[in-house]
């Protein structure tokens, strides 16, 4: 691979390309107007001695002062139509056109000013003017811009472009524009492309992709298929996988009509490129149901799946949207995004700091601003963070939703929509169990046949997620490894929050009251295969026994207490379809007011005799039981007889 030196170890010329280089933009400005200054009348006395066949000095001021009048014209056109503040490595052709217009200008007020000025003097001169002037001033520029080119091209890091059509031409100019990068072939599936030059490039079929990398030491490879489709993407990133490059790829399509490439637009190959679907289009009246000139309330909002929601729902033009969250550092970066969408949209943003364990907080909230729907998305999510902080998170998770619940009803709320999660399926730890109860909850307060409608969404991972294995792949890969992954066989579902944010919220809007919503996630993904993904396409190879000598290894640390290898979705039943082909309706009904509320008695009293054991004994095994409670002889107390019962109020 060409690799960068520095500049004692290149030739004495680097050196001054890289001063060059290096200087302030004005100096650039100063350097080329002086250039021109010094090129234009010397461009003029070049033409008179080439007419008059001697060295040509003017015998007087007005003799002269024709030349002067071409100068000047040709500068002060060159300077407000901005020649100077061209980039003399990115010169293209309106930079040409700018010449030629400022030295034709020149050239007519030369012979004008002959004119009137010295009539005796050759009408041949100005014509010759124009071309010399016109050949030294661009003639100058390609120069400096071959001279720095060179030394690009020589520090340039060899890449191919995937894809030869208008995006991947594009794309070449703008990587020519810049000296970081020297685009050595094109790949494109089209056979009638391949062996052909396109900008100087040959276009390659993709078999022969892994030896052009090889023998151009090429260690990046750039996506320009933009127009493709998501399954399409990914067959094309799951050929370049083996070949341990490093993918950059393009905006999607929309983003690039909306003008001309910078290289600044090239990011790497993220998660969603790998595991992404075809996006199904939203429901505009769904979306809307619950949202559009309706004041809602998102708790959680500055967390993951709370903060995406946020951004859905401003679109949809809410009346006033409410944003809650016990951080107050998270809530004002959420502030600092949302404000200038809210000000476009004509929306009232409100940011309420509270935790939603707190009655009075939750009360004034709801009351306040007079909340029509609610997205409960607050909660304690990380598994192991909860493991080890049992109390809190059950007081989160399950007290948060019961009190979030009971206000909004009592607050005259239309729509309340509980945020939940796969790890609620027969959890094997107590964040899952936690929301499997808060699940009950919310199935329970269903069956009071009151105005509010409730409803639960249910899902698996969100792609971007805080704490999630993608950022901690991501972390540990930049740092050289390993990546670490609790088990070969374990597998997770995925979705993109923009996807899932927009699934809730027209979940939320079929709801009948009581419903729980499954959204479709696709195929499960093997965390260790995404792992080694990762790794490929951040070009890196895998260290194994097969390749002792590659780059990062993949190390396998084991299940955490109250991990999975599977998730699930479905506690008990059946599922049906709904209006909408990624979101299906369980046909589970969850337990009484009356079981619930002896449940959450119980786990009061655990609470607050901060009795760890006991509690998460009897979360996972209530938890276990796939069946609809319908009574409390359905469910044990796990604790013992001298328990006081205290009323949960």
């Amino acid at each position: 691979m060409v690799m960068k030196e520095s500049i004692a170890q290149v030739e004495p010329e680097a050196g001054i390309r890289m001063r060059l280089l290096g200087l302030p933009r004005a100096v650039k400005q100063i350097i080329l107007l002086f250039t021109d200054v010094v090129l234009l009348p010397s461009a003029v006395w070049l033409a008179y001695s080439i007419r008059s066949e001697s060295l040509w000095l003017p015998a007087s001021f007005y003799e002269a002062l024709p030349a002067l009048i071409a100068v000047f014209t040709a500068i002060v056109v060159f300077i407000r139509s901005g020649l100077y503040l061209t980039v003399v490595r990115y010169m293209n052709a309106s930079s040409v056109n700018i010449m030629m217009l400022g030295i034709s200008l020149a050239t007519l007020m030369f012979s004008l000013s002959q004119y009137v000025f010295h009539d005796s003097q050759p009408k041949s001169v100005p014509l010759l003017f124009w071309f010399i002037a016109l050949a030294w001033i661009s003639g100058v520029r390609l120069f400096a811009q071959l001279y720095l080119r060179r030394f690009s091209a020589g520090m340039a890091e060899p890449v191919i472009i995937y894809g030869a059509g208008s995006t991947g031409t594009q794309l070449k100019s703008a990587l020519t524009q810049s000296y970081r990068y020297s685009v050595v072939a094109y790949v494109d599936d089209n056979p009638h492309l391949w062996n052909m030059v396109i900008q100087g490039v040959k276009v390659y079929a993709p078999v022969h992709l892994s030896r052009i990398a090889q023998t151009l030491h090429v260690r990046q490879i750039f996506l320009a298929i933009p127009s493709a489709s998501q399954d399409r993407r990914r067959a094309v990133i799951a050929e370049l996988e083996p070949l341990a490059l490093k993918v950059k790829t393009l905006p999607s399509m929309g983003d690039v009509l909306m003008g001309s490439l910078h290289i600044d637009d090239i990011r790497d190959v993220e998660v969603h490129d790998l595991l992404g679907r075809e996006p199904v289009p939203p429901l505009d009246e769904l979306l809307k149901a619950c949202i559009e000139q309706k004041v809602v309330l998102v708790t959680g909002a500055a967390g993951s799946i709370g903060s995406e929601l946020c951004r859905q729902i401003l679109k949809l033009k809410p009346k006033r949207l409410v944003l809650l969250d016990i951080s107050e550092y998270s809530l004002y970066m959420i502030q600092q995004e949302l404000t200038p969408m809210a000000l476009e949209h004509g929306v009232e943003l409100y940011f309420m700091l509270g935790n939603v364990t707190d009655r009075v907080r939750m009360h004034r909230v709801m009351t306040l601003h007079k909340v029509n729907t609610v997205y409960h998305a607050a909660a304690y999510k990380h598994v192991p963070m909860v493991e080890d902080n049992i109390i809190e998170g059950v007081r989160n998770n399950v007290l948060g939703t019961q009190i979030t619940a009971e206000i909004a009803e009592a607050a005259g709320v239309d729509a309340f929509v509980f945020i939940s999660t796969d790890k609620a399926v027969r959890p094997t730890n107590v964040m899952g169990a936690s929301k499997r109860l808060a699940e009950m909850i919310v199935q329970a307060r269903s069956k009071n046949k009151g105005r509010m409608c409730y409803s639960i969404v249910r899902f698996g991972n969100v792609l971007g997620s805080s704490g999630s294995v993608v950022p901690l792949f991501m972390q540990q890969i930049c740092q050289g490894g390993p990546v670490t992954v609790t088990h070969p066989e374990a597998f997770r579902y995925f979705m993109s929050m923009q996807e899932a944010a927009q699934l809730v919220i027209q979940a939320g809007s079929m709801a009948q009251g009581g419903d729980v919503f499954l959204l479709d996630m696709g195929a499960p993904v093997r965390i260790a295969d995404l792992a080694r993904k990762m790794i490929h396409l951040a070009g890196m190879s895998l260290r194994d026994q097969e390749n002792p000598e590659g780059d990062i290894a993949l190390s396998f640390v084991g299940l955490r207490p109250g991990e999975k290898l599977y998730e699930e979705l479905l506690v008990s039943g059946d599922v049906v379809g709904t209006a909408h082909p990624r979101i299906l309706r369980a046909q589970e009904h969850g337990p009484d007011t009356r079981t619930i509320a002896d449940i959450l008695t119980q786990v009061q009293i655990w609470l607050e005799r901060a009795e760890e054991a006991p509690l998460a004994r009897f979360l996972l095994e209530l938890a276990s039981q796939s069946g609809d409670l319908t009574s409390r002889s359905e469910w044990e107390l796990s604790s013992s007889s001298d328990h006081e019962i205290k009323p949960w109020h």
